[in-house]
């Protein structure tokens, strides 16, 4: 069993990302991530939230970050787990299983 609850925030925007031609959209990122994260980690607990940075009642850090990647310090989609930065703009898998697995995550089958 895990250590620790990750948790998971996944930033994005209904608009597609400019220099994410080609990748899925934001929702759908957040969709498949969850979906991944499950069939890895099947009956180990973890929060995802989807955070659309345009929308006006962020707070406190999850403000800050979407305002840094409306400002374009980032691209989106954006995943952190327990607010570290692991990807920005086409999100791949490996970087983070690799997370959780340091946290205590372990693979099924």
């Amino acid at each position: 069993m895990t250590k620790r609850i990750a948790n998971i925030e996944v930033y994005g925007a209904a608009v597609m990302c400019a220099s994410c031609v080609n990748a899925p959209s934001s929702k759908d990122t957040y969709e498949w991530l969850q979906a991944a994260i499950d069939r890895k980690y099947e009956g180990q607990p973890y929060t995802i939230e989807y955070i659309d940075i345009d929308t006006d009642n962020l707070v406190g850090r999850k403000a800050q970050v979407a305002e840094q990647i409306r400002n374009d310090e980032y691209f989106y989609p954006l995943v952190m787990i327990d607010e570290v930065m692991i990807g920005e703009g086409y999100i791949q898998l490996k970087p983070i299983l690799f997370e959780l697995e340091k946290i205590g995550y372990v693979a099924k089958g």
